[in-house]
């Protein structure tokens, strides 16, 4: 896994697009900048402005071995198992903090996007959706071993789909992991549920 420490990157994957194209390209491997357009239901020359600004930060990189001739441009990620931040490392840098706090506001967004979406929508007659919440006691260690472990799990299956084809039978999923100590329980907030399936939230 890659670790960039420049704040300019953080800055560009802090944008929604750009950060959904790399999803995009981790998840089926290499893509077109019309495959790309299709999948976020944008117009193809924004999805190639897009390409080309990662590019230029060193996030994405052309695959001609899976060109079908010179004109045709396919990408793929730069770094295969994807690429990571040291917020210490970017602190430190001009326009660190500045960098950190708005890929933190997009990132919350973003988090906050992705749930309201699984708890907003579980009636899909042809989605499949699941939410889980679990609780265990760790240790700092053993949180960064579950984490691995559990990376290696949706890797493993990531290259064996890559590998099988059939993308146009499938969706692109978010798998969307957190692990931290419980946050202050807010009077507020709904006491947490499990929904497996199509049926509405039902009590954990």
């Amino acid at each position: 896994m890659a670790t960039y420490d420049d704040p300019r990157i953080l800055r560009a994957i802090a944008h929604p697009t750009r950060n959904r194209i790399l999803a995009e390209l981790g998840a089926a491997g290499t893509a077109r900048a019309a495959d790309l357009a299709h999948a976020l239901d944008i117009p193809a020359n924004q999805a190639s402005f897009h390409l080309r600004q990662l590019a230029k930060y060193g996030l994405v990189a052309e695959a001609p071995e899976e060109a079908r001739d010179r004109r045709d441009r396919v990408w793929r990620l730069a770094a295969e198992d994807g690429i990571s931040f040291r917020t210490s490392d970017v602190l430190a840098q001009p326009g660190g903090p500045a960098a950190v706090e708005v890929f933190h506001r997009s990132a919350t967004a973003r988090g906050h996007h992705l749930v309201e979406s699984a708890y907003a929508r579980p009636g899909d007659d042809d989605v499949q959706r699941v939410v889980t919440e679990e609780a265990i006691r760790l240790t700092g260690e053993e949180v960064l071993a579950l984490s691995a472990e559990l990376h290696a799990v949706v890797e493993s299956w990531r290259r064996r789909l890559r590998e099988d084809g059939g993308d146009a039978e499938r969706t692109t999923y978010s798998v969307y992991q957190l692990m931290q100590p419980y946050p202050d329980v807010l009077d507020d907030v709904p006491a947490p549920v499990r929904v497996r399936g199509f049926g509405p939230p039902t009590d954990a």
